[in-house]
């Protein structure tokens, strides 16, 4: 029998915070595999929005633009990750740090 998603003090992985990433650390999102269908850079910032803080997706994106990877990636759709990142409430700082690397909305 499957059991609920577990909250507060059911926990059993203590959250970690105000941990130290080191630039290798955040370089090994760039081997990440994306699934079929998605493109590996969008897979990559998709993955580094999800597991990182604001702050630390700041520092990622110069990295990830050192490796020569494209911050307008679209997805088939069109849409890039910019678009993805503007529609949720409590990505202001994420959204701002790809903007000011040369991220776009689609135009479309």
């Amino acid at each position: 029998m499957k059991e609920g998603k577990k909250r507060g003090a059911e926990r059993t992985q203590i959250a970690t915070r105000d941990e130290d990433w080191s630039d290798d650390r955040l370089k090994t999102f760039l081997a990440l595999e994306p699934p079929v269908g998605m493109p590996a850079d969008y897979n990559v910032l998709l993955k580094a929005y999800r597991g990182m803080t604001a702050d630390l997706f700041e520092r990622f994106i110069p990295i990830y633009i050192e490796d020569g990877r494209d911050l307008n990636v679209a997805l088939p759709d069109g849409s890039t990750f910019l678009d993805l990142v503007t529609q949720h409430r409590k990505s202001t700082a994420y959204a701002e740090a790809l903007a000011e690397a040369g991220a776009v909305k689609n135009k479309s």
